[in-house]
C-alpha cells in the first residue's frame, strides 16, 4: 500500500470549533461634546469603535453596555444610525445593557439594539426632551450692572439668561422641543414595535422607571446582566471582547501645551461650571 493511499484509511481529526465572539462596546457617559475639560459620547469619539465592533471574524453579537443619562440628541441619533446601518450590513445581531441608567438619549442607544436587557434596579426611559439653565436678570439689577446686547435678527438674542423671559421666546422652544420630542417618539416605535406594552401618555412624558417596571412596559426585552445572558445564549465558552480605545492622559487644570504657569482662574472655573453640568444630568436619575 503506497502512502497515499495509506492517508486515505486514516481516520479523519475533528477540529473543534473555535468559541464565538461578542464584541463588547461602551457608551458611558453624557452624549454630546461637554467642553474643553470633559468629553461626552458623540459620534466623532465613537466611529472608529463601532466600526472595529462590527470587524471581528466569526462573530456572534456586539453587545452594548450603556450607562448614559442622557444628553445631546441629535449625537444620540448619529451613533445609534452607525450601529444600525453596520448591524445591517454585516448582519450581526446587537443586543444591549442598560447598567445603571439608560434613559433620554441613553434609552434611545439602547433603541438602536434588536433587544434590550437590564439590571432590575436600572433607570431606563425619559423619552422626552428637556431644556433648563438659569436667569439672572434681577441680580445685575441689583449690583448695578446694565446689560448691553445688540444685534442682526430680532430673535437672535431669544432665552437670553440675562433677562427677562419672553412668552413669544418659551413658546418657540417649546415647538422646537415637541419636534425632537416626536423624533424620539418615532424611533422608539419603529425599533420597539408592538412589544411596548403601556399607554403611550406614559411611555413618552419624559418618566423613567426601574428596570422591572420597564420590562412590565415592553421598553426592555428581559433582566440580566450582559455576562449571564451572553454565556446563556452562546454558551459558557463565549469570547465577549471588549472594544475600547487608547487611555488619555489626563493632565491637571493649568497645564495644558507648552502652559506650566498658575491655573488659569477662568478656565478653572469653567471647568468647574461642566462638571456641574454633567453632575446635574446624573443626579436627575438619583445617581
Amino acid at each position: 500500500m503506497d502512502r497515499y493511499s495509506l492517508l486515505r484509511h486514516l481516520p479523519l481529526r475533528r477540529f473543534k470549533e473555535p468559541p464565538p465572539v461578542v464584541n463588547v462596546l461602551r457608551l458611558a457617559g453624557v452624549i454630546g461634546g461637554l467642553g474643553r475639560f470633559r468629553r461626552g459620547l458623540n459620534l466623532a469619539s465613537q466611529a472608529q469603535l463601532i466600526e472595529r465592533a462590527f470587524k471581528t471574524p466569526r462573530l456572534g453579537a456586539v453587545a452594548l453596555a450603556i450607562n448614559s443619562p442622557g444628553g445631546s440628541p441629535v449625537q444620540s441619533a448619529l451613533i445609534g444610525d452607525r450601529i444600525r446601518a453596520l448591524a445591517e450590513e454585516k448582519e450581526v445581531p446587537v443586543i444591549a445593557f442598560a447598567e445603571d441608567v439608560a434613559a433620554s438619549g441613553g434609552y434611545w442607544l439602547a433603541c438602536a439594539a434588536d433587544e434590550i436587557y437590564a439590571h432590575e434596579s436600572s433607570i431606563v426611559g425619559s423619552i422626552g426632551v428637556i431644556s433648563a439653565g438659569f436667569g439672572f436678570p434681577e441680580l445685575l439689577s441689583r449690583i448695578g450692572v446694565e446689560r448691553r446686547i445688540h444685534t442682526a435678527g430680532e430673535r437672535k438674542s431669544m432665552l437670553d439668561p440675562f433677562r427677562a423671559e419672553v412668552p413669544e421666546d418659551v413658546e418657540r422652544l417649546k415647538s422646537i422641543q415637541g419636534d425632537i420630542h416626536d423624533g424620539f417618539k418615532d424611533y422608539v416605535r419603529a425599533r420597539r414595535g408592538d412589544r411596548l406594552k403601556g399607554k403611550e401618555t406614559d411611555l413618552f412624558s419624559g418618566e423613567f422607571w426601574t428596570g422591572r417596571q420597564a420590562l412590565e412596559l415592553g421598553l426592555v426585552d428581559g433582566l440580566g446582566e450582559l455576562r449571564q445572558i451572553m454565556r446563556a445564549r452562546f454558551g459558557d465558552k463565549v469570547r465577549l471582547r471588549v472594544i475600547d480605545g487608547p487611555r488619555r492622559l489626563r493632565l491637571p487644570l493649568g497645564f495644558g501645551a507648552g502652559a506650566m504657569a498658575a491655573p488659569d482662574l477662568a478656565a478653572s472655573a469653567h471647568a468647574l461650571v461642566e462638571a456641574a453640568e454633567e453632575r446635574a444630568l446624573w443626579s436627575r436619575y438619583g445617581l
